[in-house]
């Protein structure tokens, strides 16, 4: 008996991992440091003009965060219920895909995470915007559409994401949103500069879709899903994987000239190695397998040009 009952409590610990397991690569962490650079280039930017305020810093990478973990639960859903993730597909499985999580658990968590974004974001803009009611119900209804934006890229009756619309809507929502917006919400002012390294971010975040794209051309010309690099081929969707890789270099160069003459303030260019490996890789790799580990590349290497802009600016 006694053996009888810790074989079952074995299996049962056993059974519990591949669940937490599971959940984990459903939240696919990996995709949270592309996340938490747009925030962090926001709030870079808002330090250089003395404008930093860390309740609003948490608040915001907390809500960047759960939004991420959104998307991706509902990507992995949507995937799979829509036949996109089927057996030809080449990257990573999903996990609603593979049945260790069921489509009703994981819609259960889109429910869950739709609100602690909601929460979150709402607690951001009462300590941001309390004092300008016109501004916050204003970006109240913008964090609506960020968490409808979340869900509809793979769910829906004609998700964006699959008629080739998800760069533009990736652009805008960790460009100008989340880079502009939080560096909005320290200080409402109107700074239009501030669009050039909103613009950076949102190119090499495209960028990062781009690789996911072409690593899955051939699995979505399959499944009807009409990516960028499904529209025009791979040999085109690699150059334009160069102009969303070398462009945020010319911009910020123009952003960062007439603000400093401070050397330091160019120390995000020493990341441009990073770049360049990732795209003589990405030119070169034919297979799925081969091209999926450039996906993780591009997002740390975006976030260490992120990383060494905001040493630039206290070095200077």
């Amino acid at each position: 008996m006694a053996v009888a009952q810790r074989f079952l409590f074995l299996l049962l610990q056993k059974k519990n991992t591949v669940i937490k397991k599971a959940w984990i690569e459903a939240a696919r962490p990996r995709t949270l440091p592309l996340a938490l650079a747009s925030i962090l280039l926001g709030s870079f930017v808002a330090m250089e003009q003395n404008n930093f305020k860390i309740e609003v810093f948490i608040l915001a990478a907390l809500t960047t965060a759960l939004l991420q973990i959104l998307s991706n639960l509902a990507n992995d859903y949507g995937d799979s219920k829509s036949g996109v993730d089927g057996e030809q597909r080449e990257g990573p499985k999903r996990t609603v895909q593979s049945g260790t999580i069921s489509a009703q658990q994981m819609k259960k968590a889109i429910y869950l995470f739709a609100i602690l974004s909601f929460m979150s974001g709402l607690c951001l803009l009462i300590i941001s915007l309390i004092q300008y009611p016109i501004l916050l119900m204003a970006f109240l209804g913008l964090g609506l559409i960020a968490i409808f934006s979340a869900i509809a890229y793979t769910n829906g009756r004609r998700p964006y994401g699959y008629i080739g619309l998800g760069d533009l809507f990736v652009w805008i929502f960790f460009g100008p949103v989340a880079v502009y917006g939080v560096f909005f919400l320290y200080e409402p002012t109107w700074s239009p500069e501030v669009l050039l390294p909103a613009s950076v971010m949102g190119l090499l975040s495209v960028g990062v879709l781009n690789v996911n794209n072409i690593r899955d051309i051939e699995s979505d010309k399959v499944s009807g899903k009409k990516s960028i690099p499904v529209r025009i081929g791979r040999e085109k969707a690699l150059v334009y994987h160069a102009f969303l890789i070398l462009m945020p270099f010319v911009l910020m160069a123009i952003y960062l000239y007439p603000l400093s003459e401070s050397a330091w303030r160019y120390l995000p260019m020493l990341s441009f190695p990073l770049f360049a490996y990732h795209l003589g890789q990405v030119w070169n790799k034919k297979s799925a397998i081969a091209l999926d580990p450039y996906l993780k590349q591009l997002a740390l290497s975006t976030l260490t040009f992120v990383l060494l802009f905001g040493l630039g600016i206290y070095l200077q």
